[in-house]
């Protein structure tokens, strides 16, 4: 049998890849879809763990072929998912689980209906600017484009299978764990 895709998705700050990560530790079964990008590696980041990292030519080279899953420009970087990936894990039976922007989870979804969306949402617009200026990863412009680019995200959450509020990471986490839980244990 396939195996099944969890996509967590969500605005920049919104603890989705904190939740992911923590999702790959309780649930041995999963395995965490490496996207393809065009940004430099921040520090600690490894080439093939966090994302294959890719110059721009190689990348738009591979949109030409048709190798990806979903792809998109965020903040003038690409980020994408490479179809052989997915089909590789999915035929060795391996369920994988993806952090991924709003646009690429609603690909996913199109590609693959069965996969489960889940979207994680901060509490307010307020604690959101707050997350991302505690992580020091962005210029006040950067700040600003995340902000207004959350605004779009928030409105397509009705469109995932599941909404999960941020507002105490544990009980988010633990929520987002007992859906890809169930999921799991059902045949598709």
């Amino acid at each position: 049998m396939p195996g099944k895709l969890i996509v967590v998705s969500g605005p920049s700050g919104s603890g989705k890849t904190t939740i992911a990560r923590w999702l790959l530790e309780q649930i041995p079964s999963l395995r965490f879809s490496v996207s393809a990008t065009t940004r430099p590696m921040r520090a600690g980041e490894q080439n093939g763990r966090d994302y294959y990292f890719l110059s721009r030519e190689a990348f738009v080279e591979r949109v030409a072929e048709g190798a990806f899953v979903e792809w998109e420009e965020v903040f003038g970087n690409y980020y994408g998912t490479l179809a052989q990936e997915v089909e590789r894990a999915r035929d060795e039976g391996a369920h994988l689980l993806f952090d991924v922007d709003v646009k690429g989870a609603l690909s996913i979804k199109r590609r693959y209906p069965e996969a489960l969306l889940i979207f994680i949402q901060p509490p307010s617009q307020e604690t959101l600017r707050e997350r991302l200026q505690a992580r020091h990863t962005e210029s006040e412009q950067e700040l600003k484009l995340r902000l207004e680019r959350a605004a779009m995200e928030m409105e397509r959450a009705k469109e995932f299978d599941r909404r999960v509020t941020n507002d105490v990471l544990e009980r988010a986490a633990r929520e987002v764990h007992q859906t890809v839980l169930y999921y799991l244990s059902q045949s598709i």
